[in-house]
């Protein structure tokens, strides 16, 4: 993948991942302000609150991702598996701009 398709798609993951965090901060003192007594908390609002938690740790994981992806992009080497070196094809980086690794090494470790 050359370097400038490269850096658009990270471009356009930070974009989708600060607009998320931005939509999910915007979410936050409403919910604070709607918030009930202690005590009064329903199963509804802790789900709500559990899944927001989790969401927001998801998407700083994400963002740490893709500051890692633009690193290697600014070394050259974007693209190629921070385990073993081999090139990560083309479509796996169109599908997961952040991808570290080869689907067979990310499969190996668990992972997407």
């Amino acid at each position: 993948m050359n370097a400038d398709h490269a850096r658009q798609l990270l471009a356009q993951e930070r974009e989708r991942i600060e607009q998320a965090i931005a939509e999910l901060e915007e979410e936050g003192p409403q919910e604070l302000a709607e918030q009930n007594e202690p005590g009064d908390v329903d199963s509804e609002s802790l789900y709500e609150h559990e899944l927001g938690a989790g969401l927001a740790e998801d998407l700083a994981e994400q963002l740490v991702a893709l500051e890692r992806a633009e690193a290697r992009l600014a070394a050259g080497t974007y693209g190629l598996s921070v385990e073993s070196g081999l090139p990560i094809p083309d479509g796996r980086l169109e599908a997961l701009p952040t991808a570290e690794r080869t689907v067979e090494e990310q499969a190996r470790r668990g992972g997407v």
